[in-house]
């Protein structure tokens, strides 16, 4: 059925231009996003749109109003969704917001649970590749942890799931490049959860603390799973999800 396409009000679609410069790394921690009268001029609309577009960023933990400064980016408490990051692979071939960094924690092959299993469509207990990595923002400063599986069978075609080095462009998309497919689409779970003992010591919080667990599905254009993981992130640390809703949906 034909839908109609109705373009988002003008405030959304400035804050999204500015979202975009703050994921893409344009604008970095610290720096100061345009005035409300600097939106104003340069976009041409109200005052009142204007003031919107810097409520919208704000609400979605992007930016901070600081005394004497004005309005400026805070990434320090952005945690980027699986969806966020595969749209930051493909625009920048970077995987983490300014300021981020991973390390990584374990690689290694290991019987794959029935959870993992499921999800990448082999056999409970087949060698599955597990990686281990806690992203940190700062001064070791923990954002979130995170586990990646991978089928075993990619062992050879993909020796470096093996290191505990970063892969600069991502694990999916190394594997899709090693593999001759291609990265297609992303499926998410979130859900509100507690610390477990090895999630904690990651983070550096107390067991059971409250966390916001989430579990990926990096498909390929054919409909396998390249990428299985799970991973959590500690409170106030926004994800944000931008996408399209059409009439009749």
């Amino acid at each position: 059925m034909p839908a109609v396409d109705r373009p988002e009000p003008p405030y959304l679609q400035i804050a999204g231009s500015i979202r975009d410069d703050i994921v893409s790394g344009r604008l970095k921690e610290g720096d100061a996003v345009p005035s409300a009268r600097e939106i104003a001029r340069n976009w041409n609309v109200a005052m009142a749109t204007a003031m919107k577009v810097l409520s919208t960023l704000r609400a979605e933990g992007l930016v901070r109003a600081v005394r004497g400064i004005g309005t400026v980016v805070q990434t320090r408490a952005l945690h980027r969704s699986a969806q966020d990051r595969t749209i930051s692979i493909a625009r920048t071939g970077k995987v983490y917001p300014p300021g981020h960094y991973a390390k990584i924690r374990e690689a290694g092959l290991l019987p794959a649970p029935e959870r993992v299993a499921d999800a990448l469509g082999i056999e409970e207990g087949a060698p599955a590749i597990r990686r281990r990595r806690t992203t940190y923002v700062g001064d070791e400063q923990p954002v979130s942890t995170s586990v990646s599986w991978f089928d075993g069978a990619l062992a050879a075609k993909a020796p470096l799931l093996f290191e505990t080095e970063r892969i600069v462009e991502g694990t999916v998309k190394y594997v899709a490049d090693r593999t001759g497919r291609v990265l297609s689409s992303t499926r998410t779970q979130h859900a509100a959860g507690r610390a477990d003992a090895e999630d904690a010591a990651e983070l550096g919080v107390p067991e059971e603390t409250p966390i916001l667990l989430s579990r990926n599905s990096f498909l390929s254009a054919e409909g396998d799973v390249l990428e299985y993981g799970e991973s959590a992130a500690l409170p106030d640390h926004w994800v944000f999800y931008e996408y399209n809703i059409e009439d009749g949906a």
